[in-house]
């Protein structure tokens, strides 16, 4: 089992920027890769970024550029830098952690954090 916690949520306004970070417990050694997703009111999950254990990353069309995703294996931390924000990038913002396949391939979530941006 593994459990994230989020922080660093908040109401920003437009143009600024917002730092999450994702504290990992747990089974770390089973986690392969991390990433953030969002969902906005109505509207389904959506990945914003995932990086892998050896720091490969990925990101959403909608937020490359402006995110940033990075993990400390040291500190089983996983962040993500939000720059140059706007109203759409509205969501509660969700850690997420797959596990290896030797582990099970199982998902993992954390509870969630707000992002608010205003106009």
């Amino acid at each position: 089992q593994v459990q994230l916690v989020e922080s660093g949520g908040g109401l920003v306004q437009a143009g600024g920027s917002l730092r999450l970070s994702c504290a990992a417990s747990g089974n770390i050694v089973s986690i392969n890769l991390m990433g953030w997703y969002r969902q906005a009111p109505g509207k389904q999950r959506e990945l914003v970024a995932v990086i892998s254990s050896i720091d490969s990353t990925r990101y959403a069309d909608s937020v490359k550029g402006r995110f940033t995703i990075s993990r400390d294996n040291a500190k089983n931390a996983l962040y993500l830098q939000m720059n140059s924000l706007n109203p759409e990038d509205t969501a509660v913002y969700y850690c997420n952690a797959h596990s290896k396949p030797l582990y099970g391939g199982a998902n993992y979530w954390g509870q969630g954090t707000q992002v608010t941006v205003s106009s």
